[in-house]
Order: C-alpha cells, then sequence, then structure tokens
C-alpha cells in the first residue's frame, strides 16, 4: 500500500461526509456505518499492489535456481512479471 494505513479511515470519512452534503448519495445506515464498509473497500483495494507483489515473489520463487546462477537480474524480473500481470487483471498501480 503506498499511502500510510492510518490515512485511510480519515480519506474514507471525508469521501463519505462529502458525498453526503453534495446530495451524491442517500445513506439508510449511520454515517459512520458508512464510513467504515467505504474505509473496507479502500483498503482492499490499495493493498492490490501488496497482494500481487506476494505473487510475483511466488512466481519467481519457481525459478529462483536460473536467478541465482545469475542469468537473471532478480530486480528487473520482479517489475516485469509484476508489470505484465497487473495489465494482465487491469491494476492500476
Amino acid at each position: 500500500m503506498r499511502i500510510p494505513k492510518s490515512w485511510v479511515a480519515p480519506m474514507a470519512r471525508r469521501i463519505v461526509r462529502d458525498l453526503l452534503e453534495e446530495g451524491y448519495i442517500e445513506s439508510s445506515v449511520p454515517e459512520k456505518d458508512l464510513a467504515v464498509a467505504v474505509e473496507s473497500i479502500l483498503t482492499y483495494e490499495l493493498m492490490a499492489e501488496d497482494r500481487l507483489n506476494e505473487e510475483v515473489r511466488e512466481i519467481l520463487q519457481l525459478h529462483s535456481s536460473e536467478i541465482e546462477e545469475g542469468r537473471v537480474d532478480y530486480r528487473r524480473l520482479f517489475e516485469l512479471t509484476k508489470r505484465k500481470l497487473a495489465k494482465e487483471r487491469n491494476i492500476v498501480l
């Protein structure tokens, strides 16, 4: 996640408050409950890159012998694999 986790809750509250104040949404649940739901969604989406990084590490682990032999630069291979998977899955990084 590229932004501090401590920013997510205030962002969620601000998003909900602004949407309600501007009349873009109406809610049948308390604003606080809606903010908690938005926070959960934001956290999940912001962690997409973390999940992708973990998957890339697992993929590269399968090819660790070639990487260790020095035939491939790990950092470059990591970035190339990450970009390819992000593009295939329409993940915006």
